[in-house]
């Protein structure tokens, strides 16, 4: 089992649509909650970032039926980010990967673009540190281009749901077995990555973050059964088409192909020891 936390109301949304599968526990942190449970804890909210800091809640008794390994979610902007660092710091000895839902930041000003950009900045550290196993990095702005036009009412609901989709079938990539090839582990310095989309067809990336200088480029390809069955020459010619991405001694390619009884998909993951400047 994998622990899904959520800090904050935006993130605990993203957070709660882990809970249609029967793979994970999830657990919310948000000032929405009207009553504490087993898995959701009421934060409380103040007017200054710096009040955050200095009301880190006590989380032992809530951590205790957490998983050792977790996925953490925080949205950057969001005033509970400021709990970040204190709350991290009650889940030592966990595995923690930590995604960092970042907002369209072109247009955002003051408190907010400050708390994003600072924290955006010392969460990597932490994992480049190593006291997160990971730092993913999605960007809202990104995911929108993989969807296409989205209604306006709904516009966080389908971000929330790419982001879910993708994260839940790497996790599920990453416990399963292949029907060929394999994906390398990341060397143990490359902790800041990001996720993609993959057009199955011509393996064109759709990342959901501008990582710099990736490293370790993960392939998860999603085939057919019947294909996988009947069409000859297809795993050459998927293998020759990443022969034709760019590699070096610093860049590594790795790929696995998987069965399915639904259209093809695919989806790709690249890390980095490199820390992203904030834009």
């Amino acid at each position: 089992m994998i622990s899904i936390i959520g800090l904050g109301n935006a993130a605990s949304r993203i957070a709660e649509k882990f809970t249609s599968t029967k793979n994970y526990n999830v657990f919310v942190l948000n000032s929405d909650v009207e009553r504490k449970s087993k898995y959701k804890f009421k934060l409380k909210s103040f007017e200054k970032p710096e009040d955050y800091e200095k009301n880190i809640p006590n989380l032992k008794k809530f951590f205790e039926p957490v998983d050792d390994v977790v996925q953490f979610f925080v949205v950057g902007s969001s005033f509970s980010s400021n709990y970040s660092l204190g709350v991290l710091e009650q889940l030592k000895g966990k595995k923690v990967n930590l995604f960092y839902i970042q907002p369209d930041t072109e247009l955002m000003t003051g408190i907010p673009k400050m708390l994003d950009k600072i924290v955006f900045s010392v969460l990597q550290e932490y994992a480049r540190s190593g006291l997160l196993n990971s730092f993913t990095a999605i960007s809202n702005v990104m995911v929108e281009k993989t969807i296409g036009n989205i209604p306006i009412k709904s516009y966080y609901d389908k971000i929330n749901d790419s982001i879910f989709s993708t994260v839940h079938y790497i996790n599920y990539f990453n416990h399963a077995e292949p029907e060929i090839g394999m994906n390398s582990k990341p060397l143990e310095i490359n902790r800041i990555r990001t996720y993609g989309l993959l057009d199955v067809q011509n393996l064109e990336e759709k990342w959901l973050f501008d990582l710099d200088m990736g490293r370790d480029i993960c392939y998860y390809l999603c085939i057919n059964n019947e294909r996988l069955e009947n069409e000859g020459g297809l795993h050459k010619k998927i293998v020759d088409m990443l022969k034709d991405k760019p590699r070096n001694a610093y860049r590594r390619i790795s790929y696995a192909i998987y069965e399915t009884e639904h259209k093809d998909f695919g989806l790709c993951v690249a890390h980095t020891n490199a820390i992203q400047n904030y834009t």
